[in-house]
């Protein structure tokens, strides 16, 4: 990232208020200080667009939350949306992970080249992590910035215009930040360890085996809402939208 804010008119009309609001806030001053400091000083800070996830999924699309932590901290990895990687590149452990519980589900693997979860953004899958940018080679390192005030802004904003919503809660990181029940308002919130290697097999909710893709589907139909493609078997066709017919 070698401009900061960086072009936000992707997210008018959509995201833009609770980015702006965030950003005018202490917190989101205090994070824009630290993050110009930092590029002066020459660090190098990914990913090239912090604000992909909330560009591609404006919060009228949003019909599936799954919260990251932060971005891969390799060059080349971080592309904006939580657990995705740019063409080419080799996919992570946790990624790997998350194609293999597809696989499993589905009775056939995911098409997992380009443009996967980008396929999913734009279905109403907003991927996104709790901090939005990293420093090359230090994991978590802007955990500590304030992102998560963002955060949490993101899901209160989602609170606030009630709709069904399915929320796929991978690990503790993201189980602190399970929505609240809403009454009158179908929601379906499903924890499971993260996919990470080190977890994803180990009790009390291992991640293989959680069936995430499949529940969050069958709530989704049961709403009236397209299901999503999660195996990417109509990348071709563009997004899925609206309501099932």
């Amino acid at each position: 990232m070698h401009d900061w804010p960086g072009d936000l008119a992707p997210l008018a009309g959509g995201w833009g208020p609770v980015v702006g609001d965030f950003l005018a806030s202490p917190a989101g001053q205090a994070l824009d200080r630290q993050l110009r400091a930092r590029l002066a000083a020459g660090a190098t800070v990914y990913p090239p667009q912090p604000w992909r996830a909330l560009a591609l999924t404006p919060p009228e699309r949003v019909k599936v939350v799954i919260l990251g932590q932060d971005p891969y901290h390799g060059p080349g990895q971080a592309t904006g949306l939580a657990f995705d990687v740019p063409p080419g590149v080799r996919t992570p452990p946790s990624l790997r992970n998350i194609f293999k519980e597809l696989a499993r589900s589905h009775g056939r693997p995911p098409a997992t080249g380009a443009g996967l979860l980008e396929h999913w953004a734009r279905q109403g899958v907003l991927l996104l992590n709790t901090s939005l940018t990293v420093e090359a080679g230090q994991a978590a390192s802007h955990a500590r910035l304030g992102w998560q005030t963002l955060t949490d802004a993101v899901l209160a904003h989602l609170a606030a215009h009630p709709a069904p919503r399915a929320y796929l809660l991978w690990g503790a990181h993201a189980q602190a930040r399970a929505p609240r029940a809403q009454p009158g308002v179908p929601q379906l919130v499903l924890a499971a360890n993260h996919p990470s290697p080190l977890s994803a097999l180990r009790p009390p909710e291992p991640f293989i085996g959680c069936d995430h893709f499949r529940k969050a589907d069958a709530f989704l139909v049961a709403q009236g809402q397209t299901p999503i493609d999660w195996l990417g078997e109509h990348m071709e066709d563009g997004p899925a939208q609206g309501a099932a017919a």
